[in-house]
């Protein structure tokens, strides 16, 4: 455990400082251009690269050394940051602002890309639970990456804007150099023992092992329907992730609304303090659909008043639970799949997880904007739904956080009676 902490801390000082100058730049880039379209253009192209990007980490993964894998991304994520600072210090600052100059597109996609590489020290660090971390504590271990991933979202909630307000975006690079190449120096010094690690031999020459990654995942019983049903849970996630500021901006100003989201963000760090010291439970799966059911009573209560206490406690709890959820799927994959095949699971679940975030981002957008907002706007809505949701200016975006919730809860009980679920417990308790 000792020896996992230390690969934690150091993937989590890469990851947190990478991502730092990612929010940083968005933040930026809007103050200088006044432009959402930027900011969407870049984020849907981040969201497509993790998608097509993930059974490709996977498989390297599964083919190299960890240490080897985390050392390299993390060599590879500096020099695409090296090269964003020196186009930073060539380049006047409106021409990198400006979508049409070549210096615009080197610059973000350096550090899009610098990001983007930080997913694959994740699928490895996730390998690395199962190589450091004895079969009962898994669950703690992985409570502990939920823990450290909170620390590291308020990080880029709250610093970033700090900086880019009071400093500017040099300082959020100087400072992200600084702290990539700390970390990269310290990894020489964290060992990662694998000599009794056998590398599996279907995957040594060949790129993408889709094959493998599918192979592996239905030799186990149920995995295969978690992997879709936490796909499913996604939509929720980008549900959220649309009209989250949208509801906490009509009623907050643009300040008080990014301390309120480092504050609610705290929640990540307690559910991962809880997960570290009570673990899940003998059966991760019934805590990962609670999760669930859990998470989708939330989205259909926050927001039907418009209550700033109600809004910042359901964040709070969504955020304290969503650990929970994540740190049971780790852990199933850790105890039913064998070691040598973990790189392309974890790879092939982030891959189709990861697609249904920007799908319902662009498809409930559209509703909400076009459809629900005005419905509910209407005197028809508010005759409708008036004796639920009440009064305000943002029911709109209520009733479509309702919706989600409800179809979110509907699927989720009915989970429970699945066969895959019962198929899953069963071969998770013979793992053990």
């Amino acid at each position: 455990m000792k020896r996992f902490l230390h690969v934690l801390i150091n993937i989590a000082v890469a990851n947190t400082s990478t991502f730092f100058l990612w929010s940083a730049l968005s933040f930026w880039l809007y103050l200088e251009t006044h432009s959402v379209l930027i900011l969407s253009i870049l984020s849907g192209t981040f969201m497509t690269l993790v998608t097509l990007s993930g059974m490709f980490f996977g498989t390297i993964v599964d083919k190299h050394r960890k240490k080897e894998v985390i050392a390299v991304s993390s060599i590879v994520a500096l020099i695409f940051l090296l090269l964003a600072g020196s186009v930073f210090l060539f380049f006047d600052r409106k021409e990198i602002a400006d979508i049409s100059s070549s210096a615009f597109w080197i610059f973000s996609l350096s550090i899009l890309l610098s990001a983007l590489v930080s997913n694959l020290r994740s699928i490895a660090l996730s390998t690395t639970v199962s190589i450091l971390v004895p079969k009962e504590d898994y669950a703690r271990a992985n409570g502990m990456v939920g823990m450290v991933q909170g620390v590291g979202m308020i990080a880029n909630t709250v610093f970033s804007g700090l900086v880019i307000g009071r400093l500017g975006l040099e300082w959020a690079m100087y400072i992200t150099l600084i702290l990539s190449g700390l970390a990269l120096l310290h990894l020489l010094f964290v060992p990662i023992p694998e000599d009794h690690l056998h590398h599996d031999p279907e995957v040594l020459n060949k790129q993408v092992d889709f094959r493998g990654a599918i192979k592996a995942i239905r030799s186990v019983p149920g995995l295969m329907a978690l992997i879709f049903f936490t796909t499913f849970n996604n939509f929720i996630g980008g549900v959220i992730m649309v009209l989250l500021d949208p509801y906490g901006l009509e009623m907050f100003s643009v300040e008080m609304w990014g301390i309120v989201l480092g504050i609610t963000g705290t929640g990540f760090i307690f559910g991962g303090m809880a997960i570290t010291k009570k673990g899940l439970g003998k059966q991760p799966l019934r805590t990962l659909l609670y999760g669930y059911v859990i998470g989708s009573l939330i989205c259909l209560l926050f927001t039907v008043r418009e209550w700033a206490w109600l809004f910042l406690a359901g964040i709070f709890l969504y955020m304290f639970f969503v650990p929970f959820i994540e740190a049971a799927e780790q852990t199933i994959i850790q105890t039913v799949v064998p070691k040598i095949k973990q790189g392309r699971v974890f790879g092939f679940a982030q891959t189709v997880e990861s697609a249904a975030t920007p799908v319902s981002s662009y498809l409930i957008g559209p509703i909400a904007q076009f459809s629900i907002i005005p419905f509910m706007e209407s005197d028809a809505g508010k005759q409708t739904f008036g004796w639920l949701l009440g009064e305000g200016n943002a029911r709109g975006i209520a009733l479509t956080f309702v919706l989600a919730g409800l179809f979110m809860l509907l699927l989720s009980l009915l989970a429970f009676r699945t066969r895959a679920y019962h198929r899953l417990s069963e071969s998770f308790k013979k793992s053990l």
